[in-house]
């Protein structure tokens, strides 16, 4: 791997036996066994659940910040996430949201997948009775390259069950997520 890397510097027009550049392959390689650990880790065993002891109103960790890798350009986005769900029967720790957004952010992705597969993995481990995952995020393919737009940023919605449900008329589970997430 680290001749590959050199590989890539001599691409780019750098000389990898440059001293600053000398321990970049090893750098390189240690940061992306950190960054892209999310395909080590399983999904479900983050999910050591609980009884809900009756509760069934809105369970949601919003502004969890968040970066990922896009798979189209290997380049950062980042921004926050909110996660939310209403209990079925059982609930999980809180923090244990956070770690299921790090888990899908640190992998080669789309933004619009990360929230599909957390919505999923809830809907999978936890059978609630809707979950949900809205992204705010910037990317840097935006920003440095083609449209070189500063200013913007993407959102994205991944909604289940009472969430999605007469998303026309507006679920009052879906009313009460977006009046936390943005205060309207």
């Amino acid at each position: 791997m680290e001749e590959t890397i050199k590989s890539i510097l001599k691409y780019i027009g750098e000389d990898s036996e440059r001293e600053g550049l000398l321990e970049t392959p090893k750098r390189v390689i240690k940061s992306w066994e950190e960054i892209f650990s999310g395909y080590k880790d399983d999904v479900s065993s983050i999910f050591k659940d609980f009884e809900n002891d009756g509760y069934d109103q809105l369970v949601m960790l919003k502004g969890i910040e968040m970066y990922s890798i896009c798979e189209h350009h290997m380049l950062p986005f980042f921004g926050k996430a909110s996660i939310a769900y209403i209990p079925n029967k059982r609930i999980i720790g809180i923090s244990k949201l956070a770690r299921l957004l790090n888990i899908y952010c640190r992998r080669l992705q789309i933004q619009e997948r990360i929230g599909l597969q957390i919505v999923q993995a809830i809907e999978k481990n936890l059978d609630p009775k809707g979950a949900a995952c809205i992204i705010e995020a910037e990317h840097l393919c935006m920003k440095m390259r083609g449209a070189n737009k500063q200013n913007s940023t993407m959102i994205t919605s991944s909604l289940s069950r009472v969430f999605k449900e007469d998303s026309q008329k507006g679920s009052a589970s879906r009313n009460e997520l977006m009046h936390f997430l943005y205060k309207v």
